[in-house]
């Protein structure tokens, strides 16, 4: 008895002592974590001074520059000619002679001294004038154009333009429509069509009408299956675009002529 209390006392203690050591072992270990964390705290370095200074320019825009204003055009100023006078025609004057000097009324910079509602029987000046008894015009210098005189009053150029009678339209000749018969009659060249080997096999016999069109040189420009067995219109198509016609005129010029051809398919 005394020997197994004994035992159970020895026990005790060495738990006792296992556990005072993992207790001192476990305080040790996160003394020593703490300390690394705090460490580790202090000796990072973030580089503030860094991300304020180096800045990565992602996208350039280039500065605007104020577009240059074009330089603008000097436009000749327009001569202002003034309209003819209406005054008779004196060989012997050298210069515009009037009763008195009135600006004609298209130019806006001399306004008349009156305003009235009839206007003056005196021709306005138009050049260089001197102040007499009639109102009469200088013979003109050289003739502006081949029908002008010297004697005449001086006119603005005119443009002639001579009527030209539009040119005829060309008329487009119409296409004909012949029957079989007359189309057969005017063949130069009619291909047979091969035998489809498919059709010959399921033993497939018929007629196939190809409707043609035929321009004005006799070919063949056009071709459309009218009626027949599908198997059988494709060689009967392409027999047709090789067929040759003689030209059809008519009234002296040559036509397109549309037609129907009919191939027969038998098996011999």
């Amino acid at each position: 008895m005394f020997a197994n209390l004994i035992e159970s006392d020895s026990h005790t203690r060495e738990f006792k002592r296992r556990s005072s050591f993992f207790l001192a072992t476990s305080a040790a270990y996160a003394l020593i974590l703490f300390a690394a964390g705090i460490a580790s705290v202090y000796a990072y370095d973030a580089r503030l001074e860094a991300q304020t200074d180096s800045l990565e320019v992602l996208n350039w825009i280039p500065p605007v520059t104020p577009a240059a204003h074009p330089p603008q055009e000097t436009r000749p100023q327009q001569v202002r000619r003034s309209a003819p006078s209406n005054a008779p025609v004196d060989r012997t004057a050298r210069v515009q002679e009037r009763t008195i000097a009135i600006a004609p009324p298209d130019d806006p910079r001399r306004v008349p001294d009156a305003v009235g509602t009839q206007g003056p029987t005196v021709p306005p000046v138009t050049d260089n004038f001197r102040i007499s008894n009639r109102n009469v015009n200088p013979p003109t210098v050289a003739p502006a154009s081949p029908n002008a005189c010297i004697a005449c009053n001086s006119e603005r150029p005119r443009v002639i333009v001579e009527d030209k009678p539009p040119e005829p339209r060309p008329i487009k000749p119409p296409t004909e429509r012949v029957t079989s018969r007359v189309l057969a009659s005017k063949a130069i060249s009619l291909p047979q069509p091969p035998y489809p080997i498919m059709a010959k096999q399921i033993h497939l016999q018929g007629a196939v009408n190809i409707q043609i069109l035929v321009d004005e040189q006799g070919k063949v420009i056009a071709a459309q299956v009218v009626n027949g067995n599908a198997m059988l219109a494709g060689a009967a198509k392409d027999a047709a675009m090789r067929a040759r016609f003689t030209p059809t005129v008519l009234n002296g010029q040559p036509v397109k002529v549309q037609g129907v051809i009919t191939y027969n398919f038998v098996l011999q």
